[in-house]
């Protein structure tokens, strides 16, 4: 079973590129993004709460969010492995997910980050923000915000990865298909 963590700032291609991989490698894509917002379109309690905090750019709680990802993986009980888009997000659910598939007899393969700078990042996310409909992205201020959180308490995560030589760092800047092709590549040589 592959399980690959996907990881990077917001902005940094997460969603894009696990689209377009999910069903190369017959993997199931999880994303607590997706999660949530599915959760607050459904107008649900986790959903309002979650937003609560989206809406200002930060984190929603460990628990709940370890909880909710626990509860979507529990669903795939035949999957082939996973792509984790956006989780984990801080050292507590790194360890929280590695006790989730060690119940299962697995692991996380590899921690692949897709490694953007900031200003590269605002200018993804204001564009994304202009088409989609995503307050989150909507706003400078805002992503700014994220991206600050992002720094403070996820980028940490990828240190924890490193001392199980886990993490494979890898340019997000280029092409879409550039990017997948070397995704593609990594992901096989696993």
């Amino acid at each position: 079973m592959k399980n690959i963590v996907l990881f990077g700032p917001p902005g940094a291609g997460k969603g894009t590129q696990s689209a377009l991989l999910v069903d190369e490698f017959a993997l199931v894509h999880l994303s607590t993004g997706d999660i949530f917002r599915r959760n607050i379109r459904e107008a649900t309690e986790l959903g309002r709460w979650a937003k609560s905090f989206m809406d200002q750019g930060q984190l929603v709680p460990d628990d709940v969010t370890i909880a909710m990802l626990k509860d979507e993986w529990t669903k795939h009980p035949d999957a082939a492995g996973f792509i984790f888009d956006g989780f984990p997000r801080t050292s507590a659910q790194a360890a929280a997910l590695d006790e989730i598939l060690a119940d299962a007899g697995t692991g996380v393969t590899a921690m692949i980050g897709l490694e953007v700078d900031d200003e590269e990042l605002v200018t993804r996310l204001l564009a994304r923000g202009a088409t989609s409909g995503r307050a989150d992205d909507a706003n400078e201020d805002v992503i700014r915000q994220r991206l600050a959180v992002y720094t403070r308490e996820t980028a940490p995560v990828q240190s924890y990865y490193e001392a199980q030589g886990k993490y494979r760092g890898l340019n997000g800047v280029g092409s879409i298909e550039s990017i997948t092709d070397e995704l593609r590549s990594l992901i096989q040589s696993l």
